[in-house]
Parts: structure tokens; C-alpha cells; sequence
């Protein structure tokens, strides 16, 4: 068993590292406290490759593997989650079905420019009336001559209002059928934005499909195939949260430690105290075990092997390890934790979600215990 990155793997975490840490971090506390997407940062990570991480070169991407792309997010993340998150949605989302299931022509007029970043995508499956059951999905899609025409709305987008392409859901007579819309088709509305708890400066919108014309030629795999591309698009999704909840765990650990060698109470460091020090260690621990396991998943997806069960581990246990550190990160800092001079309070807030999206993490225990009462 080899547990170590290949030196292409190290170069392009070193290449993420300092990205994040030159052009990320200087403002993701000001962009979380004024809600601010800031496309530049998708620009710019497109100019390094990064937007098209694990595609081949032949359909505009940079030719790496899934385990660069978990490495990429959880570097992004470890300073600010929102921009983690917007490239996971923009590849484990919008491109990856496109990737498995896109005919010729529309990996060439929409993975390569997804891939090269020319356009930002994201994907619409939650309704008001159906999150973790998908099953209950009510947009519609019908065919009328060469269009189908698309009514409901979709919530929770992530890069939505922002993006340029939307991978969408409906159901149909034969079943769900997915989608590619563009954001200028007739009858696409972009809905409300959320204010959120964290990840503030993501994008999170509704979007609306009334008598929204979708060329025929833009379905995505066959009529009734809709609920086959939406799980397994969300089985590599899940690796992605996986590594966003990784970097962001790592993010607090780096800051409570730092915070810990340097504060002094009764003259001594805070970081000596053994209520302190076995804090960190649990801390380091459990983002360790939550590392092999998004590792494990990826790899095993760029192996070609079955990696359902491994992303829904991975994806569980480093979204709870994520809340669990980010929460005692909060506790090292004492008061100052709490306010938002410090960036632990960003990581904690940000650590929630990724609990509750890609499939809650009660969703993730189900789909884990079925599998293995299935071996």
C-alpha cells in the first residue's frame, strides 16, 4: 500500500497552497462578512488548471486524476470553504455528468469551456418540496418538436446566479431526465438569494424554469436516466465535501495551534496544558483518519473501482470531524474564538453545511447501512 502522493500530486498541492494562501485568504474574511462572490478567483484558478482538474487535455481539461482534484479542494478550503466549494460544484457537479454520460457534441460545447473555465457551471435536483427525497421531485419536462419545455424550481444552488450552465432535473413520463440549461435560455429565472449561516461567499440561489426551452439536443443520457446521473453524480460530489470538511477541520487545527504556542496563562503557554494539548491531539487524530478516507474514495474512483460506500464514509466522518474540530478550535481561543477578529468562528460556521449537503449525513448512515447489510 502506498500512502503517498505521487510528486505530480505534490506539485499541484503546493501550487493550490499557495494560491489559496496569496490570493484567497488575504480576503476571505471580508468576502464572508459582505456575502461576495468574487469571479476573479474562478478566473484566476482557471488560468493555473484548475477548473478542469481531473479531465483529459482532449476535452479541455488538465489531464490529472480525482485524488489532485480532493487534494485541490481541501487546500482551497483550508482558508476559505465558499471558494472550495464553488470548484467542487463546478466540477463533481456540473461537469463530472457531463463528462460520464455527454455525447461528443456536448462535451465539446460544454465540458471544454466548463473545463477551462470559460464558464462556471453548477446543478439543480433539491425542490421545496423534495431535499433528501429526491424521488419526490415535481419540475417537469416536456417534449414539444425539437425543445423540451422545463417547469419548476430548483433551491439551494450552489454558484447559482453566477453560473453560466446548470445541469437540471425533471421528470418526465419515462421517468427523471437531466438537462443542461444555460442561464440566456428562454424562460430560465434565477430566484432568491440565501442568506446563510456560512459559506457566505458562495452563491446559494433559487432558479425558476417557466416554459424553459431546453434544445433536444442538451438531455443528458436517456429519457428516465435522470435518477441514475443524479446519484452517481452525487457519489463523486461527495468525495469533494469530503475534502472540503477536510480543509476546513485542517484550517482551524493550523489556527488553534498557532493560537495555542503563543497564548500565555499563568505565565506558561496555553498550548502545555493538557487540557489544551489532548484537545489538539483528538483534533489532529481524527482529521488524519478523515484524510485516508476522502483519499481512499477518490482513488478509488480514479481506479475505476466502486467508490459508493467510500465517499459516503468519507463524506460523513469528515463533515462530523469537521464540526466536532472547528467547535473545539472555538473553545481553544476562549473569547476571542467567538469573535470575528479570528477565523475559527468562520470555520465553524462554514463546517455546518457540509452535515447537511450532498446528502445529509443521516442520508450518508443509511446509504452506508444498506451496503453493508447488502456484503
Amino acid at each position: 500500500m502506498d500512502f503517498l502522493l505521487s510528486e505530480d500530486q505534490q506539485m499541484i498541492r503546493k501550487m493550490v497552497r499557495d494560491f489559496a494562501e496569496n490570493e484567497v485568504e488575504p480576503t476571505a474574511a471580508e468576502r464572508d462578512a459582505e456575502e461576495r462572490f468574487d469571479r476573479s478567483l474562478f478566473t484566476q484558478m482557471a488560468e493555473l488548471g484548475f477548473t478542469g482538474l481531473p479531465w483529459p487535455e482532449a476535452d479541455g481539461g488538465a489531464g490529472s486524476d480525482f485524488l489532485s482534484y480532493v487534494v485541490a479542494i481541501e487546500e482551497l478550503s483550508r482558508v476559505c470553504a465558499s471558494t472550495g466549494v464553488t470548484l467542487s460544484a463546478h466540477i463533481s457537479l456540473a461537469s463530472w455528468p457531463i463528462y460520464k454520460f455527454g455525447t461528443e457534441e456536448q462535451k465539446e460545447t460544454y465540458l471544454k469551456p466548463l473545463a477551462r473555465g470559460d464558464k462556471l457551471g453548477a446543478f439543480g435536483l433539491t425542490e421545496p418540496g423534495s431535499g433528501s427525497d429526491a424521488g419526490a421531485m415535481k419540475t417537469t419536462a416536456v417534449l414539444e418538436g425539437e425543445h423540451y419545455v422545463l417547469n419548476g424550481a430548483k433551491i439551494f444552488i450552489t454558484n447559482g446566479g453566477e453560473a453560466d450552465v446548470y445541469v437540471v432535473f425533471a421528470v418526465m413520463d419515462a421517468g427523471p431526465a437531466a438537462f443542461i440549461v444555460e442561464k440566456d435560455d428562454p424562460g430560465f429565472f434565477v430566484g432568491k438569494k440565501e442568506v446563510k449561516m456560512g459559506i457566505r461567499s458562495s452563491p446559494t440561489t433559487e432558479i425558476r424554469l417557466e416554459n424553459c426551452r431546453v434544445p433536444k439536443k442538451n438531455r443528458l443520457g436517456e429519457e428516465g436516466e435522470g435518477f441514475k446521473i443524479a446519484m452517481q453524480t452525487l457519489d463523486g460530489g461527495r468525495n469533494g465535501i469530503a475534502a472540503q470538511a477536510l480543509g476546513i477541520a485542517q484550517g482551524a487545527l493550523d489556527a488553534a495551534t498557532a493560537y495555542a504556542k503563543e497564548r500565555k496563562q499563568f505565565g506558561k503557554s496555553i498550548g502545555g496544558q493538557q487540557g489544551i494539548s489532548f484537545k489538539l491531539a483528538d483534533m489532529a487524530t481524527k482529521i488524519e483518519a478523515s484524510r485516508l478516507l476522502t483519499y481512499q474514495a477518490a482513488w478509488r474512483e480514479q481506479e475505476g473501482l466502486d467508490y459508493g460506500k467510500a465517499s459516503a464514509m468519507s463524506k460523513l466522518y469528515a463533515a462530523d470531524t469537521a464540526m466536532e474540530v472547528t467547535t473545539e478550535a472555538v473553545q481553544v481561543f476562549g473569547g476571542y474564538g467567538y469573535i470575528r477578529e479570528y477565523p475559527v468562528e468562520r470555520y465553524m460556521r462554514d463546517a455546518k453545511i457540509t452535515q447537511i449537503y450532498e446528502g445529509t449525513n443521516e442520508i450518508q448512515r443509511l446509504v452506508i447501512a444498506k451496503m453493508v447489510m447488502a456484503d
